[in-house]
């Protein structure tokens, strides 16, 4: 296991690895302080147009020039939901209308911050599409031929969306 952190949030001593219950935590040699290294979380807002295409920003800063599902992180003392609907504003100018939590992954493609995400269907109420934030450039695309995708976890749960939309098309022919 790699020590990523070195110093007691609390008192600025030492951390080191010790046993604690199941497993090897952070504690501080001072204060004693444990300092569990916990994932961040992380939200992402699925809008999908009248024609089933999935709205997707080209990134600007972290994994630039590749694709994904808005997104970004939740703030501490923020509700995700009030965050999900932030991070599309922020990214795209699109108001969005919180429908259902989609699916819970964990991220692990970056190892120096392991986070959990939480995407959301919405429908976009209002505002004007715009790259901005993040992004430079946003769009709609088909849902089984993205561009490429700068999260694993983005690829997976486009490749859910088409494989229900597949389903649900194959269904409606009877």
């Amino acid at each position: 296991m790699n020590q990523r952190f070195f110093y007691c949030p609390k008192c600025g001593g030492g951390l080191y690895y010790s046993r604690r219950g199941e497993r090897d935590r952070l504690t501080c040699s001072k204060c004693g302080y444990i300092f569990y290294e916990n994932p961040v979380v992380g939200v992402a807002v699925i809008v999908l147009n009248g024609e089933g295409k999935i709205l997707l920003g080209r990134r600007s800063g972290s994994y630039r020039g590749l694709w994904c599902i808005p997104c970004g992180y939740v703030e501490y003392d923020e509700d995700v939901f009030d965050a999900a609907v932030r991070e599309l504003k922020e990214e795209t100018g699109l108001d969005a209308k919180i429908k259902e939590v989609y699916t819970v992954q964990s991220n692990f493609h970056n190892p120096e911050v392991h986070t959990v995400g939480i995407w959301f269907i919405a429908e976009s109420a209002a505002g004007e599409l715009r790259a901005q934030g993040d992004l430079d450039e946003v769009g709609y695309f088909d849902l089984m031929s993205p561009p490429p995708l700068a999260f694993p976890t983005d690829e997976a749960v486009i490749k859910k969306l088409a494989q229900e939309k597949a389903l649900r098309n194959k269904t409606t022919q009877f």
